[in-house]
Order: structure tokens, then C-alpha cells, then sequence
């Protein structure tokens, strides 16, 4: 096994969370909430049509990739979901009706239909709770580290396109995010807080592990067809890496 492979973070096969480079030294923890598209067997394909099976709602393509690829320019950990946002969304409140929707967009996901409650809180007690007591253990270990948290989105939603990019979102602190921004390269169209905002409750891990701390810390949008191959990966990794190195190096965040 190389430094760089995921390592099950319970002795379980299908833990639901996975620690990529545990013994990096760089400043940053990296978090992928929606890395895996990956559906525990026994609730089948959750009704999903075949047509649908990778789509969007089922996870963040390009997420994982572009993941691996900072934490091996950053030297970072990082935490990878492995099992679809689709059975708990470990980016929400556990529990909460949208962590496990029966509809996103156009997509139906006849399995997450009229879940009770208590149907939603034993996803969450399987899948959200070890992920985000993970998530506490490595920022525990690593005083003053940043957290990024590295998603992606579709080119269009509901039929509208949309133009940005790359977005830089953040919850009550936005000193990390702003900097970033400030040093965005001009050929990619980056913007604050699109195509969301914490008011879109997409911000959950910042806000509950990241915020409390008092550290630094960025959620990270990508729109999926810049991720679909390895040059996209490593060409936004790249921009990336040396936006958020010289947003640190540059005491950007006093």
C-alpha cells in the first residue's frame, strides 16, 4: 500500500469514511463529503433509473480526483466519503429530510421515498456519524490546520447554464475564501459564493466543524466538466494549490 492510498478508518470492509495521506504535513485538511457514488447492497439502487446511476445527485463527479490530487500537492489529509450522498449527505444535518432526498432535479430516487424519521436517523447513525467524527479526530490532532472542503456542481441547473467556474464559498468566516479569490488566475471565472451560499445550507462542515475552531477554512465548487479527465484534475489543482499556498504564505488571514 503507498502513502497515498485510502485507509478504512473502522475495521469494517465498508467503512463509511476513508483517510487519504494520514501522515501529511501540510497546513491544510482536506474534506469530500460526496466523493463516492458507492450504495450499500442491501438497499439495492435505491429505484434509481439506469440513466441516473452516476449522475450528480448521486455524488460529485470529479470530487475524489481532484481531491487526491491536492492532498498530494499539498501534503494534506484527507477524508473521503465512501458511500453515496444519496443514503445520508454527510454535507447536511443528520437526519434532516434533505440529507436523503426522493428527488433532486429531475432525478427521482424512489428508495429515499417517505422515509420515516427514524429511517433517516439510522442512515445517519451508520454513515453521517462516523464520518464526522473523523472529520473532529483529525482536526483534533492538528492545531491551527485549514479545512477545505472540495465539491463539484453541474454546467446547468433546471435548464439554466451556469457561467461560473469555480466557486469559493464560506459559512460566518469569509477570510480564507476572500483571499482565495483575490488571487483566482482571470482564465477561470471564479466567483464568491456561487452557484451556492451558506444560505443554501450547503455549508454544514465548515459551519460545524471548521467555524467553532476559529480556523481558516473554504468550501470548494468546481464545475464538473472542467474535472472530466486527468489534465482537468491536475490543471485545477494546480490553480488551486497556489491559490490557497499563497493566500497562507502571504498572511492573508491576519
Amino acid at each position: 500500500m503507498t502513502h497515498a492510498d485510502p485507509i478504512p478508518l473502522a475495521s469494517a470492509p465498508d467503512a463509511p469514511v476513508a483517510l487519504l495521506r494520514g501522515a501529511g504535513a501540510g497546513p491544510v485538511c482536506l474534506v469530500c463529503e460526496h466523493a463516492s457514488a458507492a450504495i450499500p447492497p442491501a438497499l439495492g439502487d435505491l429505484g434509481l433509473a439506469a440513466a441516473d446511476r452516476l449522475a450528480h445527485a448521486v455524488w460529485d463527479p470529479g470530487a475524489e480526483a481532484l481531491t487526491r490530487a491536492l492532498s498530494e500537492r499539498l501534503d494534506a489529509p484527507a477524508l473521503l466519503s465512501t458511500v453515496s450522498r444519496l443514503v445520508h449527505d454527510c454535507n447536511r444535518p443528520a437526519g434532516d429530510p434533505t440529507a436523503c432526498p426522493a428527488q433532486v432535479e429531475r432525478i427521482a430516487v424512489p428508495g429515499n421515498a417517505g422515509l420515516s424519521e427514524a429511517d433517516r436517523l439510522a442512515r445517519a447513525e451508520a454513515v453521517h456519524a462516523p464520518f464526522h467524527d473523523a472529520v473532529s479526530a483529525l482536526l483534533e490532532g492538528r492545531e491551527g490546520a485549514t479545512l477545505m472542503t472540495v465539491h463539484s456542481f453541474t454546467p446547468a441547473w433546471n435548464g439554466v447554464a451556469r457561467d461560473v467556474e469555480l466557486g469559493l464559498l464560506h459559512d460566518a468566516d469569509a477570510r480564507l475564501a476572500e483571499a482565495m479569490l483575490a488571487r483566482a488566475p482571470t482564465e477561470i471565472a471564479t466567483a464568491l459564493n456561487e452557484p451556492y451560499a451558506a444560505r443554501d445550507g450547503v455549508t454544514y462542515t465548515l459551519a460545524r466543524h471548521a467555524v467553532p475552531r476559529g480556523i481558516p477554512n473554504v468550501m470548494i465548487e468546481v464545475r464538473n466538466d472542467l474535472l472530466a479527465d486527468a489534465w482537468g484534475v491536475s490543471r485545477m489543482a494546480d490553480h488551486l494549490a497556489a491559490m490557497l499556498s499563497a493566500a497562507l504564505a502571504e498572511g492573508a488571514l491576519a
